[in-house]
This record gives structure tokens, C-alpha cells and sequence, in this order.
């Protein structure tokens, strides 16, 4: 198993664990894709309860995380953006993405025949990330906030703009528009997630994924919206 990121509790993500009957003793390694609070909040402990899965992170994230979370350095295996690298079973290749934050990625994990694409915290639809969602057979993509939602939200003006922003977070209509242009005939499954629970819901995001699925003839793409008390599998 990959772990992508560790925003929650040691002890909540143990018992998630235990919940979709899944040991994490089996571990191969833990992908970080940017340093804030609720992608690393719970890796040190994680870390320290098993120290035997390398965390893989690039230079700027390995320090920044290091500094701020009291991560041991010593935890991390550091990679180049889009140099692709192998851990265990896996092939990983870390793609560069637009946040605010210092040096974020997704990722692009395949295993035997099928492609695995993570993007979140994304602030804009760059074509570079949509050619990455186009190798996918199955993808988790942010869906992050509805623009009306976010107006109406009553959130300092500083934040909504840095939310709405170039290095903020992919709205609904924006994470439709990578999928409409560059959802290849493999892409079997679907996961929107990111969604923000003051500014979306999640039967905004799935009717708007919904329409543009079927506006492009890809019905048959199976979709689910992922929350962040639940577990779920894609």
C-alpha cells in the first residue's frame, strides 16, 4: 500500500484504517504532496508509530514540513518533480501544481496495468495537470468550492480571493473543465474530494460532474464524492 498525505490524527487514521480493513503495517511508503496542516498534521506521529515507511517528499517540502511540524528529516526520501521513481510495487511520478504553498504535487502512480491520478489543492486547470488526468484509469480530483458559495460565505475577502485564486483551489466548473478536456476513453472512475463544507456541497459538485460526463458521452465513468468523516472506496 501508498499512503498519499496524513492531514488527520494518527489515531483517527488508524482507526479508518481498521474500519476499511486495511493494515498499515503494509506500507511501502507515504507520498506527501504539500506541507499544509491538513495534508501533515498527523505525519510525525504516523512516522513514529512506523518508522519503517520512508516518507517521499521534494527538497522544498521535505524542509518545510521538517521546520514546521517537527518531522525528523531523517523520515524523508527526497524527489525531483516529474522524475518518476519506484516504491515497492509502485512507479510514482510527482507533477508540479498551482497552490500556495512551496513546491506542491500530485502524483501519477501505476501499478501493474492501471494508473492511479491524485490532484488536489489545485488553483488553476493548467493543461500540464490535465495531461496527467489523461493517463488515468482512476482519479481523485478536487472539487473544491462552488463560486456562489464561496461569495455568500461571509469569509474575510483576503481569503476568498486566495481561495478563488491562481494558487488557490479548483472550483466545480473548473474541475469539470480538466475532465472535459482531457478525460481519456480509459478513465474508469471518478473521485471528486477537497470539497469544502462551507462553501460546497456535494450534490453541487456531483450534478455539475454529472452533466459534463454526460456532455462528453462518458456515462459510464463511475463517480463518487468523497467527504472528510468518512471512509470510501473509489
Amino acid at each position: 500500500m501508498l499512503l498519499v498525505d496524513c492531514g488527520i490524527s494518527c489515531r483517527e487514521l488508524l482507526r479508518r484504517a481498521a474500519m476499511a480493513q486495511l493494515d498499515l503495517h503494509g506500507l511501502v511508503g507515504i507520498l506527501v504532496t504539500h506541507s499544509h496542516d491538513d495534508h501533515v498534521c498527523g505525519l510525525k506521529t504516523l512516522h513514529k508509530c512506523l518508522p519503517e515507511a520512508p516518507v517521499f517528499a521534494n527538497m522544498m517540502t521535505t524542509e518545510t514540513v521538517a521546520c514546521k511540524f517537527g518531522v525528523d528529516d531523517g523520515a524523508f526520501v527526497s524527489f525531483e518533480n516529474g522524475q518518476p521513481f519506484d516504491v515497492g510495487p509502485f512507479e510514482v511520478e510527482p507533477f508540479s501544481i498551482p497552490h500556495d504553498t512551496s513546491d506542491p504535487v500530485g502524483y501519477v502512480i501505476r501499478a501493474e496495468d492501471t494508473v492511479y491520478f491524485h490532484g488536489t489543492d489545485i488553483g488553476t486547470p493548467l493543461d500540464s495537470v490535465g495531461t496527467h488526468l489523461a493517463e488515468a484509469d482512476v482519479a481523485t480530483l478536487e472539487s473544491n468550492h462552488d463560486p456562489v458559495m464561496l461569495r455568500r460565505s461571509g469569509r474575510p475577502q483576503h481569503v476568498i480571493q486566495r481561495i478563488a485564486g491562481p494558487r488557490g483551489h479548483l472550483s466545480n466548473d473548473q474541475a469539470c473543465e480538466l475532465v472535459r478536456r482531457f478525460a481519456a476513453p480509459r478513465l474508469k472512475r471518478l473521485a471528486l474530494a477537497h470539497l469544502s463544507e462551507q462553501c460546497n456541497a456535494p450534490h453541487l459538485a456531483e450534478s455539475a460532474m454529472k452533466e459534463t460526463l454526460a456532455s462528453i458521452g462518458r456515462c459510464d465513468v463511475s463517480l463518487k464524492v468523497l467527504g472528510q468523516h468518512a471512509c470510501a472506496e473509489i
